[in-house]
């Protein structure tokens, strides 16, 4: 499964590797790919192991608020 994620508080490039490697540490988690131009963190997971609340509170957790996003 792919969850959208965005994020209007990336204000420097060095939060794309905190961000993507709290989210690649999560059991479940694929992959993880911040695009720190536009706010948005694609996450591709297993939903029955990891779901969208828990992959904002892996980003809240490094520092950062995010919200499920359709775009």
């Amino acid at each position: 499964m792919k969850t959208l994620l965005r994020s209007d508080e990336l204000n420097c490039p060095s939060c794309v590797p905190k961000i993507e490697n709290a989210l690649n540490h999560l059991e479940g988690v694929a992959s993880a790919k911040v695009h720190f131009n536009t706010g948005r963190i694609e996450v591709e997971h297993d939903a029955e192991q990891v779901g969208a609340e828990r992959l904002r509170a892996a980003v809240r957790e490094v520092g950062y608020e995010a919200r499920v996003s359709a775009f």
